[in-house]
Order: C-alpha cells, then sequence, then structure tokens
C-alpha cells in the first residue's frame, strides 16, 4: 500500500547515511550546541538537507516534521506528514561508537505506517510498513542503489519479536547516554542482569528482532525518536505504548514524548 513511500525513504535513508560517514570518518568535525544544550554537527545537517530534498521532491504534498528544520505548524492540516530524525543518535556519533542511525516515518492521520531505519556504521537497513511485515537487511550500497534490491527487499530477513516471558531471563536494552533513577529502580526490583546499552533507534530495533525483550524509557523523547521505531517493532509483533497504556500519535503540534513509552515482545512483560 506504501510501495513509493517505502522506496523514496529507504533511498533517502541510505544516501543520507552515507553522507554521515564521509564526515564520521575525518579526522576532525566541528560540534554545534543547540538551544536545549543538545549536539549538532555537519553530519546532521548533511543527512537532513539530502531527506528533505528527496522527500518533498518526491511527495510535495506531504508535511515533513524534522528535528534539524524549522517546524511549521501547516502540517498539522496535512494527513501525511513524514516524521525525520536525521542523526539519531548524534552523542553517540560524536563518541564514535557507532551507534546511531537514520530514522525516517510516514504519519498518516497521526499514525505511523511507514518505517525505515539506516546504521551508517554497519549498513544494515530496517523497514516496516503497516500491514506488512518488519525486514532487516545488510545493503551493498554499491551494488543495491543501483538495482531493485533494496526495493523488492531481496535477501531480506523477516523480524519477529521474541516470546520469551521469563522475568528472571528477560534481556533488556536501555539508553547509552540517557540513564534515570527510574530505569535503575527497574533493574533492581526485578534483579535484571542481562542488560545492554545502545544508542539511538537501535534499541527498538534490537527487540523487534528478537535480540532483546524489553525496553522501557522513562524519560522524555521527540516524535523523529519514536515514530519509524515503533513501526518497526509494532510490524514485529512488538507493543509499543506510552507509560500510562495509552498509543502514540504523530504530527502533533507539541512534538514532545512527554510520557515516555515502552517497548516489549510479550503483554506479559508489561512490568510497570
Amino acid at each position: 500500500m506504501w510501495t513509493k513511500e517505502l522506496e523514496i525513504a529507504k533511498l533517502a535513508a541510505i544516501y543520507a547515511g552515507e553522507a554521515i560517514m564521509k564526515i564520521y570518518n575525518t579526522a576532525d568535525f566541528q560540534v554545534e550546541y543547540k538551544k536545549d544544550d543538545s549536539p549538532l554537527t555537519a553530519a546532521d545537517k548533511a543527512s537532513n538537507a539530502i531527506i528533505v530534498k528527496l522527500l518533498s521532491e518526491a511527495f510535495p504534498e506531504y508535511a515533513i516534521l524534522s528535528e534539524e528544520e524549522k517546524d511549521n505548524l501547516s502540517r498539522l492540516k496535512k494527513d501525511f506528514c513524514f516524521v525525520v530524525d536525521p542523526l539519531d543518535g548524534t552523542k553517540e556519533f560524536i563518541k564514535r561508537n557507532g551507534q546511531f542511525t537514520v530514522n525516517i516515518a510516514l504519519s498518516h492521520k497521526h499514525e505511523a505506517v511507514v518505517g525505515v531505519i539506516y546504521v551508517p556504521v554497519t549498513r544494515e537497513l530496517y523497514w516496516a510498513s503497516q500491514g506488512d511485515g518488519a525486514y532487516r537487511v545488510r545493503v551493498d550500497v554499491e551494488r543495491d542503489l543501483w538495482s531493485s534490491t533494496i526495493m523488492e527487499g531481496s535477501g531480506a530477513e523477516k523480524l519477529q519479536v521474541s516470546n520469551n516471558i521469563d522475568t528472571s531471563a528477560l534481556r533488556v536494552v536501555m539508553s547509552s547516554s540517557h540513564g534515570c533513577a527510574q530505569m535503575d529502580d527497574l533493574l533492581e526490583k526485578y534483579h535484571f542482569t542481562n542488560y545492554v546499552k545502545r544508542g539511538s533507534s537501535l534499541k527498538g530495533c534490537m527487540v523487534a528482532s528478537g535480540e532483546a525483550d524489553i525496553y522501557y524509557r522513562f524519560n522524555p523523547t521527540m516524535e523523529w525518536d519514536t515514530a519509524a521505531m515503533q513501526c518497526i517493532v509494532e510490524e514485529a509483533g512488538g507493543i509499543f505504548r506510552q507509560m500510562d497504556g495509552s498509543l502514540m500519535r504523530y504530527n502533533r503540534e507539541n512534538s514532545l514524548n512527554e510520557k515516555g513509552f515502552y517497548i516489549i515482545n510479550q503483554i506479559e512483560n508489561l512490568l510497570i
């Protein structure tokens, strides 16, 4: 149903990821800081420019909400809105630990119906569209961008969350850069010892692929942090909700995800 949107989003994410890597592989790069003290690099800007250009040319009638664009609230009048994080995990980019992604989602009437996440360092591409499942493939950029491989998903692995509901054996993924007391309390309450820390939307991808079972995020995030990840998780059979159990909606006037959220493989692992 969302074939063209998915095709362009995949291409945009890969092209943006390659631009990010050119900067990542340089000896040095400048870091600026925005008003909220979050970091900004040339990679954020380069990725954003590529994505916005490709999306706006292909879908001029759709709105775009991007972390690195000035927000235009006329988007609220549109049923279709791309929700974009050109470089999710800028702190991880600066640390050079490879744990950053490009996130592109399509919201239709406030629901994430397409999600694309690209991991530039590993060249792993995750994607999903509503009703069609979630997938992962490793991209051969030199070959695949000039063929139908990426568009058709040739050789892709279909993603499915795990069925683990043994609390004592749950695999937990948590934020590398945004720890909080509530998460520490959860670890202590359930005596979790099998946990890893990751940056960016990689955490949601790990649950979607069955590599982790739960991800609880108590800190606020933004729409562009979660939209693509939510679509992928849900199409892989996972559960994504705000901390109060309500649905996460997109293309809102206030883009702050104030309530936090959780991603779990099975309803039995709802621990709050």
